[in-house]
């Protein structure tokens, strides 16, 4: 379940570009890019919620770029996100030896503790597991529900849907295609970074 968590996030992330019709093949450089920097901060004395919100406003930075590339712009999907990827890396690397230049393995930060929930935590086997997990474990299975009530529930995700299946009736309806996209793409990238940020 612990493991399963980072890829929760990119997954939701994903999830939401893809449903608006935009494939985000930069996943794995905004993850890095979410790990190195939520790292960053927390090593440069942020809290570790802090680190999470610094993480994700990379991953946003870096949706914004690949959704300004690609829908408003239109190049090609593919091309934009390998390059979003190779950026987002190269970027971390980069900027890690740039700040750490004497460091040879990277200092240890103080990570989320598991939280246990009373009672069901100490049930034999599956309370370990399923209730002595850290927040943003538990965080990572809210994100999944909430991903799924905005859009299937509620006229936004209707509209990311649309957005993603039939732009043309979308436009009929006076919403803009192109800010729903860049929207869905910026925020599934932010959830991205999230998933990055989890692993450091």
């Amino acid at each position: 379940i612990r493991i399963a968590s980072p890829l929760i996030f990119a997954t939701m992330g994903e999830l939401i570009c893809e449903r608006a019709g935009v494939l985000n093949l930069g996943i794995e450089g905004i993850m890095v890019i979410g790990a190195f920097t939520g790292w960053m901060a927390v090593y440069q004395g942020m809290p570790l919620w802090g680190g999470v919100a610094v993480a994700m406003a990379a991953g946003m930075a870096f949706g914004l770029l690949h959704a300004t590339l690609t829908v408003p712009f239109g190049l090609s999907q593919h091309v934009v996100g390998l390059g979003v990827t190779l950026l987002a890396t190269s970027t971390s690397s980069f900027t890690y030896r740039l700040m750490l230049p004497e460091v040879t393995s990277p200092p240890k930060i103080e990570p989320f503790l598991p939280l246990d929930i009373p009672l069901l935590s100490d049930i034999p086997f599956f309370g370990p597991a399923l209730f002595s997990q850290t927040a943003l474990t538990y965080a990572a299975f809210i994100v999944a529900i909430l991903t799924f009530w905005v859009l299937f529930r509620t006229p936004l995700g209707l509209a990311i849907r649309a957005v993603g299946e039939n732009p043309s009736a979308v436009e009929s309806q006076g919403l803009s295609v192109t800010g729903l996209r860049m929207g869905a793409v910026i925020i599934g990238s932010g959830l991205m970074a999230v998933g990055g940020a989890f692993l450091t």
